[in-house]
């Protein structure tokens, strides 16, 4: 038997819709106007379905959905790939926006990623429970601030709750000394700083960027944070963006 199960998720437009996943590599296979708008998409073997709400505010949207795909990595890099070549940068604020893969606590540490669309509503994109996970030696590290990371992206990535998330992280990077493992603490450094961005505070932002790019890094650990310096030249545009808007206002 094989069984199917396709999510209908609300949006304010089912057009700005399409064309957001459309920009995704996702190909429209219905739509209608009367008598209720409504939008079918597919990707491979990832489809969602949208039904456009009158006066739906995304900002208020609790529409979510869980898709399992073999290499979260994989697809992460070819969505930010086709951002960056309509934005000509990573949408990483506001809404729509995306956040990178990460290994999540609560979800056994299965490295997940979100898409959060014109909607509002949260794509939480997550490896596929039937596959196992690599382990990486740099797992076993552990102290105040690893487990300050752990919980400010349980409740920045997977709850969207960003002013808790960053409240975490506050104290424990204020404390950090020369014990803490240069890894964990340019993860959370760089972590702290999109959590900034998406708080519309560029120069908090802009502050800990610094303090990322004046910390030592000898080619193994350069090799372990590919991912968080990758993030964190993404976020010095987004920094450089905002300011630039904030200047022209």
């Amino acid at each position: 038997m094989r069984e199917t199960v396709i999510p209908i998720l609300p949006c304010r437009d089912i057009d700005e819709i399409a064309a957001f996943y459309g920009m995704l590599g996702f190909d429209r296979t219905y739509r209608q106007t009367r008598p209720n708008p409504y939008v079918a998409l597919r990707r491979d073997g990832i489809e969602l379905h949208f039904a456009g709400i009158s006066g739906f505010d995304p900002e208020q949207s609790y529409g979510s959905c869980i898709v399992a795909v073999d290499d979260t990595a994989e697809l992460f890099e070819d969505f930010a790939t086709r951002m960056r070549a309509a934005h000509g940068k990573l949408l990483l604020t506001g809404i729509p926006r995306i956040t990178r893969p990460r290994k999540r606590k609560n979800t056994g540490d299965v490295p997940g990623f979100s898409v959060v669309d014109p909607g509002g509503n949260w794509i939480r994109v997550f490896r596929s429970t039937a596959e196992p996970v690599p382990a990486d030696p740099g797992d076993a590290e552990s102290g105040p601030l690893a487990r300050a990371l752990e919980n400010a992206i349980v409740q920045g990535d997977a709850r969207g709750d960003t002013r808790q998330a960053a409240k975490i992280l506050d104290g424990k990077l204020d404390g950090a000394d020369d014990l803490t493992p240069v890894v964990t603490l340019v993860e959370a450094l760089v972590y702290r700083a999109e959590l900034a961005v998406r708080l519309d505070d560029p120069d908090t932002a802009a502050r800990l960027l610094v303090r990322v790019a004046g910390t030592a890094l000898d080619d193994s650990q350069r090799e372990r944070l590919a991912d968080a310096l990758a993030n964190a030249a993404d976020l010095e545009l987004a920094v450089r963006d905002r300011r630039a808007a904030a200047t022209a206002r």
